[in-house]
């Protein structure tokens, strides 16, 4: 294999497949990248058996065909070093070099045959998602997709499509976040996304994108790139049961001057109690130390009594800090019971601190 590729060009893509890198076991095939070319593209994958990513290009002079592999970390670090011009890749007896003028790197490579293939799409059914609305929706519940939980269901998010909208859904097991997208699907499926993958995602689907899927597997398509993530299998919890009908309580809130306020008391204790009064909010933090923060804003609530909510600070700051618009909603019915917090689509149910 011999190619040449603009610097900036090879550099964008290697940082962006970084992520799927085995970083370990350099040992493994995994720990590198499968550079190869068809016709006349350029093509650079990596994988670590439960999520992949392959990028082509054809921003590329091809001189000589084949494959190659090379460890993704040090072939990243050579490119950046080297200047805003082209560079060479060929392969030599088992060996990646790297040519710029007067500058040559060789790096060993693996047998390029013995690198995982990645899934094929032939025959799995697809669906369209408008890629702009699903990276946003799914950057709203990241926050609340929980970390090693004994249940795996638990560390994944739910994309769950019924005929005309999908459900985003993550929880971990404190709070409960969704979001509601309008599709024109007309079959009704389910599927339960890792972590990883969702961060990965909101990274690489800023274009049209197609999205084919069995049991085991999602594939995202797009003119550029080819993304994988293997499913979590396991039953999600019945989410719907779990958001309130009806709320006593409905309260138009203030984005900014919440936030302003919650970012105050949660320097001393991230658990804060709220009480909402007729013409006032006040925060205060909850802390077993003799040290305590308390602040106030006026605010007409409208409310004939008090109420108040005691609550982990960052569950609400992770809402408020992925919404746009000025104001939210919060629902209500009793500090014992899960609370709403709703902006349009978004909507993340809470469990309260009892005290």
């Amino acid at each position: 294999m011999k190619v040449s590729i603009n610097k900036g060009v090879l550099e964008t893509i290697l940082i962006n497949i970084q992520p799927y890198l085995e970083k370990k076991d350099l040992s493994q095939i995994t720990s590198h990248l499968l550079i190869t070319n068809i016709e006349d593209e350029l093509i650079i994958k990596s994988t670590d058996f439960d999520i992949g990513l392959s990028y082509n290009t054809k921003n590329v002079k091809i001189i000589d065909y084949g494959d190659a592999t090379a460890n993704g970390k040090k072939l990243l670090d050579i490119i950046k070093i080297l200047k805003d011009d082209e560079v060479t890749l060929e392969t030599i007896n088992d060996y990646l070099y790297i040519k710029q003028r007067n500058s040559k790197f060789k790096l060993p490579m693996f047998n390029p045959n013995e690198f995982p293939s990645f899934p094929e799409i032939s025959n799995k059914p697809k669906f369209n998602i408008d890629s702009s609305s699903f990276v946003r929706g799914i950057k709203k519940i990241s926050a609340a997709i929980d970390n090693n939980n004994p249940k795996l269901e638990l560390n994944g998010a739910l994309i769950n499509i019924k005929n005309g909208f999908t459900n985003l859904v993550s929880t971990d097991t404190k709070r409960l976040a969704v979001v509601k997208l309008e599709n024109n699907i007309e079959d009704e499926f389910s599927m339960i996304i890792p972590k990883k993958a969702i961060v990965e995602m909101q990274k690489v689907f800023s274009e049209a994108i197609e999205i084919f899927y069995d049991e085991n597997t999602l594939i995202a398509k797009s003119s550029h790139f080819q993304f994988f993530t293997k499913l979590i299998n396991g039953k999600f919890p019945d989410y719907e049961r779990i958001i309130p009908k009806d709320k006593k309580f409905r309260l138009l809130l203030s984005r900014s001057k919440i936030i302003d306020s919650i970012k105050q008391v949660s320097i001393i204790s991230n658990e804060v109690k709220i009480t909402f009064k007729k013409d006032k909010i006040v925060f205060e933090s909850l802390n077993d130390e003799n040290i305590e923060a308390k602040t106030e804003i006026e605010y007409d609530t409208g409310l004939d009594e008090d109420i108040y909510l005691a609550i982990n600070s960052r569950y609400l700051l992770d809402f408020l800090s992925n919404i746009e618009n000025n104001d939210f909603t919060l629902g209500f019915n009793d500090s014992s019971l899960p609370f709403t917090l709703e902006d349009e689509n978004f909507i993340t149910i809470v469990m309260p601190i009892i005290i």
